[in-house]
């Protein structure tokens, strides 16, 4: 009986450390936001408060920042810069991956690789020929010098790629004696069956694209074309008082609040799409 009971107390004891790891985790990682969401509703002279709970709640913060700044303009080009990375990506990553991973033909190993490599060049490195090409083509400061390095991605096309690969060939070849051409197969039959996947490179590319930062404040000049991680980088710059840095604080969750909308919807496509890539 003494064995039964030890192993029972053991496993409890397992179980509630656990529980506790992931507490402590979870208030290491969500403190920052919290802090952040509080900060925005302070009035200045609570700016440096410890406590969580502002003393006067001022909703008028996030109504402040839209008057003071131009950040409704950089809400928009951010969201124009990820919808339309997303669409690309969507579609280019899943017709380059559906070829890859269904079709034979010369050298397909070798342009497999390449794409791969691709992956393992720093962004920094690409900077430079970006911006004179960028230069050259008169993008700089445009819409399309913002989007252009991410509209085809090789992390999207490996990921398609190891997906497709676990649809069955006979079924596409089924589909192709029933007279349905190679593009009808990829969005009546492959699309479906990769759905998981799909959604998790859209989500991954809207987040990504949401975030970026470097080749935007490159290649963006002008307030109009500035999009939110760059717009808010250069007002919090020039912010000298407390005033400043709660707007500072208010823009940054005004920009977290559509990925945690993003996330919560789609987290279940997320979680299932990373743990099944490649799976067979």
């Amino acid at each position: 009986m003494g064995t039964p009971i030890r192993i029972s107390f053991a496993r409890s004891a397992l179980t509630a450390v656990g529980y506790g790891l992931l507490t402590l985790g979870l208030t290491v990682v969500a403190f920052p936001f919290l802090w952040m969401i509080a900060t925005s509703l302070k009035a200045p002279e609570d700016m440096f408060s410890l406590s969580l709970i502002p003393k006067k709640v001022l909703w008028s913060n996030y109504t402040d920042i839209f008057r003071q700044t131009e950040y409704g303009v950089w809400f928009v080009n951010s969201t124009i810069v990820a919808v339309l990375a997303t669409g690309s990506v969507a579609v280019f990553d899943t017709i380059v991956g559906y070829i890859v991973a269904k079709f034979s033909f010369v050298g397909k190993q070798a342009i497999f690789l390449f794409i791969l490599s691709t992956l393992m060049v720093p962004t920094e490195m690409l900077i430079i020929p970006w911006y004179l090409l960028s230069t050259n083509l008169g993008w700089v400061d445009t819409y399309w010098g913002v989007l252009f390095p991410g509209l085809i991605t090789g992390f999207g096309i490996f990921l398609m790629k190891q997906f497709m690969e676990s649809i069955p060939s006979e079924l596409l070849d089924a589909a192709r004696i029933d007279g349905l051409g190679e593009l009808g197969i990829l969005a009546k039959i492959v699309v479906p069956l990769t759905r998981s996947a799909l959604a998790t490179l859209c989500i991954l590319t809207f987040l990504g694209s949401w975030n970026a930062f470097i080749w935007p404040l490159i290649v963006t000049q002008s307030d109009n074309m500035y999009t939110i991680p760059v717009g808010m980088a250069f007002f919090s710059s020039e912010a000298k008082d407390s005033s400043n840095w709660i707007q500072v604080m208010t823009g940054a969750t005004l920009s977290v609040l559509p990925l945690i909308v993003v996330f919560i919807v789609f987290q279940k496509q997320i979680i299932r799409g990373i743990a099944t890539t490649g799976m067979k």
